[in-house]
């Protein structure tokens, strides 16, 4: 059996990964793919105690630097083993909102940790687990904070990672820009103040690609 694809979306807060996750799945859908889709940190039983941890938890207010770093890659070391493996072996594609990329630019960029302790913690957590595609949906960070102050309810907490200042936002961005540069062939940066459907028509002609490529042949036709 062929296995699946692996396709991640990363960007800072507010850049539209869910409504683009949406969209690609909706379309390999209607063209016979399975389609899983998970999310970081969570997608286990495991992951999403620790996404609360992370988000919302009124003990996080302390959490240093590295613990949070351990934290985030040990909710992917599960979703990894226990989802993500597993559905790619049987010929799922899989598509999720966020993967390693993202500690490598919110630890090992705008937290300043150690790129190559970063790298080794990354390694260690997913084994050789890598996305085929990512996609960084790249967006203005005063334009992200509009997005976000938008969509907020009235009385919505904030999660800790939303509290930032702009200045972090900012190194996430540049994180991000510069991770693309290092590695073009899979990371791939989307402008993402277009339209939903000007976004989406990038990010498909990126995937269609991809599954025009040997060794995957015809999969376009299925």
């Amino acid at each position: 059996m062929q296995r699946g694809f692996f396709i991640t979306f990363e960007g800072s807060e507010a850049c539209g990964k869910s409504t683009q996750i949406r969209l690609l799945t909706q379309r390999l859908t209607e063209r016979n793919f399975r389609v899983s889709l998970t999310r970081e940190p969570g997608g286990t039983p495991i992951g999403e105690e620790i996404r609360h941890l992370l988000q919302f938890s009124p003990s996080n207010t302390a959490m240093t630097p590295e613990a949070e770093l351990l934290l985030f890659t040990a909710s992917r070391a599960q979703l990894v083993r226990e989802v993500i493996l597993p559905f790619l072996r049987d010929g799922v594609t899989v598509i999720a909102d966020r993967f390693f990329d993202s500690t490598t630019v919110y630890q090992g960029v705008a937290r300043a940790i150690d790129p190559a302790k970063v790298k080794l913690i990354n390694e260690f957590a997913v084994g050789d687990c890598r996305p085929n595609l990512t996609f960084v949906l790249d967006l203005d960070c005063e334009e992200a904070r509009l997005r976000m102050a938008a969509r907020a309810n009235p009385g919505d907490a904030k999660d800790r990672m939303e509290q930032e200042p702009i200045a972090f936002y900012e190194a996430v961005r540049q994180g991000y820009l510069d991770l693309a540069q290092t590695e073009p062939e899979r990371v791939k940066v989307i402008d993402g103040s277009g339209s939903i459907q000007e976004v989406h028509q990038l990010v498909w002609e990126h995937v269609e690609t991809l599954l025009s490529q040997a060794p995957f042949g015809n999969l376009l036709a299925r």
